[in-house]
């Protein structure tokens, strides 16, 4: 039984995703570069391939302006080189002109067949520092444009910082039926959970105790309801699985082990999200993890000591992961976002020891966004197609 409605609430599968590396996230020891993990069309590229021939059902393409790749241009390359792996490609507002961004979704919609997700980004910009009132003014204008893009013939829109009218939307119009490509989105202030109740379909969240989360989720629920709309709920969390618990938890702390603790706070503050009420929540985390890091059996958070953002994972075996997940779900969390360092490495072992043992699904198709596909036989270990 879920803690609050869930669009998908009979649906019995999750829509289970892996991780691109795009922004110099990647790592064998935490907080140590390593040239043959550096964000690189290569490396990334090889992550993706592998995720989709494993059965990923999504993969999160992440935005920064620091450091990295740019998203759009490496989700458009990515597009020709997948099957069935959907793609959810994260977009600051702002960084593209509304009309200009909702031609180039629609665009990469198209090249593939109705893969693409989009994760709404509402951070400030490198070098400026804005109210975050204007920042979810400006997501909030962002996406009503969008949306009147997607579906209508003509765009005519009126806001505080952006105004169009007599635009002919013609052959803007994107592959997916019924309003486009799906709108994730995460953030904890009355603003965020606002726009993302009244436009978006999946909440995102980043790991903390489930008691945590499930406070989250009532939030998030009250501001749908303001608007007579339900959401589904996403978490973001990184994975350390071995068949073994004692060499999953040796695994965690070997992450960690050449991690200097100035090195780690740089990574940290370079991010520009690295003041944000989220990021402030995975460092009380920390705070109130055990000595060993754990805040919960499962839930260790050392991952955050060099990464802003999502800063914990789930250590322990196969069995004990797939338990935890099923905990998720029964709260009524239907998208899970996963990741492990190396990248690559770790998609292939969580591809081969829980991922077969996982009902999973395209959100697009549950939606009836596009016709619905039979499910892709996920790839052991050394094979490719």
């Amino acid at each position: 039984m879920s803690v609050v409605p869930v669009r998908s609430q009979d649906l019995e599968a999750s829509e289970v995703s892996w991780f691109a590396p795009l922004c110099s996230d990647d790592y064998r020891y935490l907080g140590v570069p390593d040239g043959d993990y550096r964000s690189s069309w290569e490396n990334t590229s090889r992550v993706i391939t592998r995720a989709d021939q494993l059965g990923f059902r999504n993969i999160l393409c992440p935005s920064s302006y620091q450091v990295g790749q740019d998203t759009l241009s490496f989700v458009a390359a990515a597009s020709q080189l997948t099957e069935r792996i959907n793609m959810l490609a994260a977009v600051r507002c702002g960084e593209m002109q509304p009309i200009m961004l909702a031609r180039t979704l629609a665009t990469l919609d198209h090249m593939l067949q109705g893969r693409l997700t989009v994760n709404i980004i509402s951070s400030d910009f490198p070098g400026q520092k804005e109210d975050s009132a204007y920042r979810y003014q400006r997501s909030r204008e962002v996406v009503e444009i969008l949306k009147q893009a997607w579906t209508r013939d003509e765009i005519a829109f009126e806001g505080e910082i952006y105004s169009f009218k007599g635009l002919v939307t013609d052959p803007v119009r994107p592959y997916q039926r019924d309003g486009g490509p799906l709108l994730y989105f995460g953030g904890y202030s009355p603003p965020a959970l606002d726009l993302c109740g009244e436009h978006c379909d999946v909440y995102l969240m980043w790991p903390e105790t489930k008691e945590k989360l499930a406070e989250r989720m009532q939030a998030a629920n009250a501001a749908a309801e303001k608007h007579s709309r339900v959401l589904d709920y996403g978490l973001r969390v990184h994975m350390i699985v071995r068949e073994d618990e004692e060499q999953a938890r040796e695994y965690a702390r070997s992450l960690v082990s050449r991690l200097d603790d100035d090195q780690g706070t740089a990574i940290r503050e370079r991010a520009l999200d690295a003041g944000s009420l989220g990021v402030s929540h995975q460092t009380r985390n920390r705070d109130d993890a055990d000595q060993d890091g754990f805040l919960e059996d499962r839930l260790w958070t050392g991952i955050g000591r060099a990464r802003s953002g999502c800063g914990a994972a789930l250590v322990g075996t196969p069995d004990q992961i797939v338990a935890e997940i099923e905990e998720y779900r029964a709260m009524g969390i239907r998208s899970f976002i996963f990741s492990g360092y190396p990248h690559l490495d770790e998609c292939e072992t969580f591809g081969t020891l829980v991922l077969p043992r996982l009902a999973t699904c395209s959100l697009p198709e549950a939606y009836g966004r596009v016709p619905a596909t039979t499910p892709p036989t996920p790839l052991g270990a050394g094979e490719r197609r």
